[in-house]
């Protein structure tokens, strides 16, 4: 039947395009049209007919006997918040007393009359409802009557003693727990993020309000106090919810009010860390939220893990649940921190103080996961290459059977992928400047110092990419600027990361390990010497172009003009390639050098070596007198002479 969907599912699309009164008429023109299909409407210039009371074989017969009552009540209880949304604009600050309160709580009460008429049809067996739509219109009424008694007790013409008598908003706790606990229930049983939507922005800040003003501690959970509250002597209703949710009156697995399931498999912790500093955990909403995520994280690990090859896209949607209880937890904080606020809590209070270094953390938590899957949508290396994607092939077979060839990626596509990272890019950078508006971020210098490397970080590949994108258009100086830009960001990089790195099996986020940024500055010195080639081979053309437009060419043989680049548009002219017939010409080799003055010049030291073998060439020479053998002439040196 779907009960839930259709007498909820409408208010936020109506509130989108007008207000509570807009929704009203909406409802008005829903219900005639459902009368005239039903054959209960009154006829123009007809006397009113009192009509039959809808039955449970009405409801079996037709669902729509059942959407009479659901239009029914939600018309009147989109009247009473029309009256309560306009009295709070013109009368801001001030109270809703007398006959407007009055007439919001009667509105109210009908609203709840009509629900309750429902669960009576739902209960017959003749109707032929299921114990799940049974649930939703008990659920319902509960949310209904739960607003009724708030009202009532809000803000009424009470004395001091009624105002401060315990156990006035008992009532009021009873039915938003009885509404709560079979929420929570049925999004156990069926994931429909309708009910999720319901728990997070109604029901669970109702409670808390409730609790706060029946003075329970601010450290009891929500799930907790609806658990406290619930009537468990409604045996047919505690065994229908056990039907959905076997766990459902389990306080140990209750889930939080504005995440999943994710709390179910933790502890939830009662402390939190940020950089070196312990703070205690002061609200239960925030530990359950904190439990939620670290679930959640456990979760994408494990994704991650055992899908290394899942493309980017569902690499980037196993985020959203952690994203999800990352932002629940952060706003559960800042609620706290308002409350607190309200209640006038110096700054220097304990409670205060670890609210404040909980939300700090909680933040830039959020925006961690929020940039790794911005990480994980650009691709692997965070960018750093760019790799041509081949088109995919037609699946259908050529009409010559022959196979399709291969095309290259076109170029519109290459600078199209290519934006779509700098779009990311900016989003991370974006993100990142965020946690600087953090209230005392800027206070820790080394925090914001560490932050700036992280943000040079992503500008160099931002940079990189920019880069890539000249070079398809030709633009190498442009790209050949962007390079070194970059070079000088990683390098600013590299000097503000911290001794520590981050794990490489953990699920990537803002962390940056020294090793990925090292990579990236060798890749960027790489990229930045082939471009400076480029930009100089590209100049040699220009000189070459301008040198062929002014006939200022050279005549010599290509052998001679190896070393120039050639000149644009000119083939080589295969008659010049050397001088033919050859000239006398002198050749350059490599010089021979000869020491000729080391015959006649007396160096220091050489004198008295000189004398020596003077002396003992003369006594070899008469040996060979007196012997009668005449002494040859030896060859020293090159070419027969020497020294």
């Amino acid at each position: 039947m779907d009960i839930t969907q259709f007498a909820v599912g409408g208010r936020d699309s109506a509130l989108l395009i007008g207000d509570y009164n807009a929704y009203r008429s909406q409802l008005s023109r829903q219900l005639l049209a459902v009368r005239k299909r039903l054959g209960r409407a009154t006829p123009k210039n007809a006397k009113f007919a009192q009509k039959a009371p809808v039955t449970a074989e009405n409801v079996a017969q037709n669902r729509e006997y059942a959407h009479l009552l659901l239009l029914t009540a939600e018309r009147a209880w989109a009247h009473a918040m029309h009256m309560k949304s306009t009295h709070s604009e013109d009368n801001a600050g001030q109270g809703i007393a007398g006959s407007t309160r009055a007439h919001i709580i009667s509105r109210l009460s009908k609203a709840a009359r009509s629900a309750a008429e429902l669960v009576t049809l739902l209960q017959d067996p003749a109707s032929n409802s299921s114990n799940v739509d049974l649930l939703e219109a008990k659920a319902y009424v509960a949310s209904l009557l739960g607003g009724e008694e708030f009202e009532k007790q809000s803000e009424g013409q009470r004395s001091r003693e009624e105002q401060s008598a315990e156990g006035r908003w008992n009532k009021c706790l009873q039915e938003l727990a009885t509404a709560r606990v079979i929420y929570a229930a049925l999004y156990t049983n069926t994931k429909e993020e309708i009910f999720r939507e319901i728990l997070a922005n109604t029901t669970d800040p109702t409670i808390r309000y409730a609790a706060y003003q029946a003075r329970l501690p601010r450290t009891v959970a929500v799930s907790s106090v609806a658990l406290r509250y619930i009537p468990k002597e409604d045996t047919e209703l505690v065994n229908s919810v056990k039907e959905v949710d076997a766990n459902a009156f389990n306080e140990q697995t209750q889930t939080s009010s504005t995440t999943s399931q994710a709390a179910q498999t933790g502890d939830v912790p009662n402390t939190i860390t940020w950089r070196g500093r312990k703070a205690n955990i002061v609200d239960a909403t925030i530990g359950q939220a904190l439990a939620s995520q670290f679930a959640a994280e456990s979760r994408l690990s494990e994704f991650l893990s055992t899908k290394p090859d899942a493309s980017p896209r569902k690499k980037a949607a196993a985020y959203d649940d952690i994203l999800i209880a990352s932002q629940d937890a952060a706003d559960a904080t800042r609620q706290a921190i308002e409350e607190l606020e309200k209640e006038r809590v110096d700054e220097g209070d304990a409670r205060m103080q670890d609210l404040r270094v909980t939300s700090l953390a909680l933040n830039y938590s959020m925006v961690s996961w929020r940039v790794g899957r911005n990480r994980v949508l650009i691709g692997s290396e965070d960018g750093k290459s760019f790799e041509d994607v081949k088109p995919k092939q037609p699946k259908r077979p050529r009409r010559d059977g022959k196979e399709w060839t291969e095309k290259e990626e076109p170029r519109g596509r290459k600078l199209a992928r290519l934006r779509e990272r700098v779009v990311l890019y900016d989003a991370t950078i974006q993100s990142i400047d965020t946690i600087k508006e953090l209230r005392g971020a800027m206070r820790d210098e080394a925090f914001v110092a560490e932050l700036e490397g992280k943000r040079a970080y992503f500008q160099a590949l931002r940079c990189l990419n920019i880069a890539h994108s000249h070079t398809l258009l030709s633009n190498h100086l442009n790209a050949l600027a962007l390079l070194s830009r970059a070079t000088s960001l990683i390098s600013q990089t590299l000097s503000s990361l911290p001794s520590t790195s981050a794990s490489a099996t953990s699920p990537p986020t803002l962390e940056i390990s020294y090793p990925q940024a090292t990579a990236l500055q060798s890749h960027l010195e790489a990229e930045t010497n082939k471009h400076r080639a480029l930009v100089d081979l590209y100049k040699f053309h220009a000189n070459a172009s301008i040198a062929a437009a002014k006939n200022m060419g050279s005549a010599a043989p290509i052998v001679q003009r190896l070393d120039e680049y050639p000149t644009p548009g000119v083939q080589v002219d295969l008659n010049n390639l050397v001088t033919y017939p050859p000239k006398l010409e002198p050749v350059p080799v490599k010089p021979l050098f000869f020491d000729v003055a080391w015959n006649y010049i007396d160096y220091p030291g050489r004198a008295k070596k000189a004398v020596e073998e003077q002396v003992q060439v003369e006594d070899v020479r008469e040996k060979e007198e007196v012997n009668g053998v005449e002494e040859q002439p030896k060859k020293r040196g090159w070419f027969g002479f020497g020294r």
